[in-house]
C-alpha cells in the first residue's frame, strides 16, 4: 500500500503569511509601555525594537539556509537530528510537541478568552471556555484540507496589517508630541534595564518564524519558498514593528507611553479615530491572535507527525497516520490541543510558555551553529539552494544574540530554567523505551 504524502498546500503568499501571522500576534500592540519602560527613553526604545529585528533577521537567514538543505516535515527536529544525531533530535521534537506547542496554544487561547470577555463584558470566568472554543475552532479549520488554513491565515494576516498600517500613518502625519528623545522620569515604577534588556524584550514579540521550517513537507518548491518567506516575512515585521513604535511615539508622550503601559496602542487608536476606532482595533487584536493560533496549530502537529513518521513517539502508527480525505494529520493535532487544554485548566500556559523559551533557544543555537557544519560539509554549496549574505557575521550575530538571551534567562528566572530543562530530559526516557522496543 502506498504511502500517504502530505500535501503541498503552501505557495510564497501562504508561506509568508504563516511567518508574519505567526510572529505578529499581540507583542506588537501590547510590548510599547514595557520597552520604553526598561529603555528609559524613546530613543533607546526605538533602537531595541530595530535591533530585536536584526537579530532575529540573522537568525532567520541562517535557519533559511540550512532549511533549504533539509526541505522535509519537522522544522528543527529534523535539522538537529541530520546535524547531531537522533537523542538531540528527538529530545528538540519532544520539547516541541509536549511542552513548547501546547504551552504556546495554550497561552494565545487563554489571552484571546481574557480579551474577548473584556471587550463585550461577559463574566471573567468565560474566558477560560471562549479561549478553548476559539482553540477548537482552529482546529476544525486545521482538520480539513489545508488550503482553508492557508486561506484562513492570508485573510487573518492581511487583517492584523490594517490597523498596523493607521497606525503608522497617523503617527507619521497627524501626531503632534514627538516623543522621540523624550526620557522617562516621572514614572515611578520605571525599571530602567537599559538598551540589552530593552531588546530582550522586543525579541519575544518577534518569536514565531521559525514554525514555517515545521511543515516544509507541504510547501510548494520548499528550497526556494521556504528561505523567501523566512526573510522577506521577518523584513516586513520589523517595518511594522518599528512604525508602529515610531507612531506611538510621534502620538504619545513618552510618560504617557509608561503610564498606560499595555493599554498604550489601545489609547493612541481611541484618540486617533474614536471610540469605534478603538473597539475596531480590539477587534483586529482578536483576528490576530487567530491567526497567530492558527500559525501554530499548523506548525507544531507536524512535528509530532514527522516523529511518529520516524518511529521517535508513542504509538506512532496512530500519530503518523493521516486522514485519507484531508491528508492532514488529525491525531497529531487534536493530541496537542488536548495537552493544551489541560493546560489551560490545570497550570498558567502563559508562565510555561515563557520557561520553554529557554530550552527553545538552546535548539536554536545548535541549527544556527549547523550553518557552520553544513559549509564544511559542502565547501562548494552544491546541496544549498539558498547562502545567506554575509556569512560568516549572519550566523555569529544570530548565535551571540541567542546566548545573550540564555544568559539574562538564567539570570533573570533561574527556577523557571531549571524546570524547565527538567521537562526536556524527561523525553529521555521514552527515547530509551522507545529503542528498547525497536530492538
Amino acid at each position: 500500500m502506498e504511502k500517504q504524502q502530505l500535501h503541498r498546500g503552501f505557495g510564497l503568499w501562504a508561506s509568508l503569511s504563516l511567518v508574519i501571522g505567526t510572529i505578529i500576534g499581540s507583542g506588537i500592540f501590547f510590548k510599547q509601555g514595557s520597552v520604553l519602560q526598561v529603555a528609559g527613553n524613546t530613543t533607546t526604545a526605538m533602537w531595541a525594537w530595530f535591533a530585536g529585528g536584526i537579530l532575529t533577521l540573522a537568525s532567520g537567514m541562517s535557519v533559511a539556509e540550512v532549511g533549504s538543505q533539509m526541505a522535509k516535515t519537522g522544522g528543527i527536529y529534523h535539522y538537529i537530528e541530520q546535524l547531531y544525531g537522533r537523542t538531540l533530535g528527538y529530545l528538540a521534537g519532544w520539547m516541541q510537541v509536549v511542552f513548547y506547542g501546547p504551552a504556546m496554544m495554550g497561552a494565545i487561547s487563554a489571552y484571546f478568552g481574557v480579551l474577548f470577555v473584556a471587550m463585550f463584558g461577559l463574566p471573567g470566568h468565560y474566558s477560560i471556555w471562549i479561549g478553548m472554543a476559539a482553540l477548537a475552532c482552529v482546529g476544525l479549520i486545521n482538520s480539513i484540507p489545508n488550503r482553508f488554513s492557508a486561506g484562513f491565515q492570508m485573510v487573518t494576516t492581511a487583517i492584523k496589517l490594517m490597523p498596523i498600517m493607521a497606525l503608522i500613518v497617523f503617527g507619521l502625519f497627524f501626531g503632534h508630541h514627538d516623543a522621540l528623545g523624550q526620557t522617562v522620569t516621572t514614572i515611578g515604577h520605571t525599571s530602567g534595564g537599559g538598551f540589552g534588556v530593552a531588546v530582550l524584550a522586543t525579541l519575544f514579540a518577534y518569536d514565531g518564524w521559525v514554525t514555517l521550517a515545521n511543515i516544509s513537507g507541504e510547501i510548494k518548491n520548499p528550497q526556494k519558498t521556504l528561505p523567501r518567506a523566512i526573510v522577506f516575512g521577518i523584513l516586513l515585521v520589523i517595518v511594522a514593528y518599528v512604525g508602529v513604535s515610531f507612531g506611538v511615539y510621534r502620538s504619545l508622550t513618552a510618560n504617557q507611553i509608561a503610564s498606560l503601559g499595555e493599554n498604550t496602542t489601545l489609547a493612541m487608536a481611541t484618540n486617533a479615530f474614536g471610540y469605534w476606532g478603538g473597539r475596531l482595533l480590539s477587534v483586529a487584536i482578536l483576528i490576530s491572535l487567530l491567526g497567530t493560533l492558527n500559525g501554530k496549530v499548523v506548525s507544531f502537529p507536524r512535528v509530532l507527525y514527522a516523529m511518529a513518521d520516524n518511529g521517535d513517539f508513542l504509538f506512532a502508527n496512530i500519530f503518523r497516520s493521516l486522514h485519507h480525505r484531508s491528508k492532514t494529520p488529525n491525531a497529531a493535532i487534536w493530541l496537542m490541543i488536548g495537552i493544551a487544554f489541560l493546560m489551560i485548566f490545570f497550570t498558567n500556559p502563559d508562565q510555561l510558555s515563557n520557561y520553554a523559551v529557554f530550552v527553545t533557544f538552546l535548539f536554536y543555537i545548535l541549527v544556527l551553529a549547523g550553518t557552520f557544519i553544513l559549509r564544511k560539509r559542502d565547501p562548494q554549496g552544491l546541496n544549498r539552494s539558498f547562502s545567506m549574505p554575509l556569512y560568516p557575521l549572519v550566523p555569529i550575530v544570530a548565535i551571540v544574540g541567542s546566548l545573550y538571551i540564555e544568559v539574562s534567562e538564567i539570570m533573570h528566572d533561574f527556577q523557571g530554567v531549571l524546570i524547565s530543562v527538567l521537562i526536556v530530559l524527561l523525553g529521555y526516557p521514552v527515547l530509551l523505551y522507545l529503542r528498547n522496543k525497536q530492538k
